[in-house]
């Protein structure tokens, strides 16, 4: 199933208000997202922080962080790493634990894997 397709699906299984898929260098690979959103400045950002985990988590001599969540009172903005070229993003209410939105995300890692590496 296209990348695409499964993003938009995330809006019915999750309430996601924007998901997409992003390279390690913040290029938008595949992407459910509002037109209101700058889909560069939207995929740079989160390529951005899941680095400056990473480069945090290094400082402290601890594993690489493979999700990142930022809270705000509306929503909550997840960032998965998904294999070393790809990322994947998933703008969610809050209301939505972590369990429920990494069993959503499965298929959708799992195709990113198999399709980008």
């Amino acid at each position: 199933m296209p990348l695409e397709r499964m993003l938009r699906q995330l809006r019915e299984t999750c309430g996601s208000q924007a998901a997409a898929v992003v390279s390690r260098d913040g290029l938008v690979i595949a992407g459910d997202m509002p037109e209101s959103i700058s889909r560069e400045t939207f995929a740079i950002m989160c390529a951005t922080i899941l680095g400056a985990g990473m480069t945090a988590a290094t400082e402290l001599r601890v594993s690489s962080p493979s999700h990142i969540v930022l809270a705000t009172k509306e929503t909550r903005i997840h960032i998965f790493e998904a294999g070393p070229r790809a990322l994947i993003v998933l703008v969610a209410p809050p209301s939505r634990d972590d369990a429920e939105i990494r069993n959503a995300l499965k298929p959708i890692l799992e195709e990113i894997r198999r399709e980008i590496g």
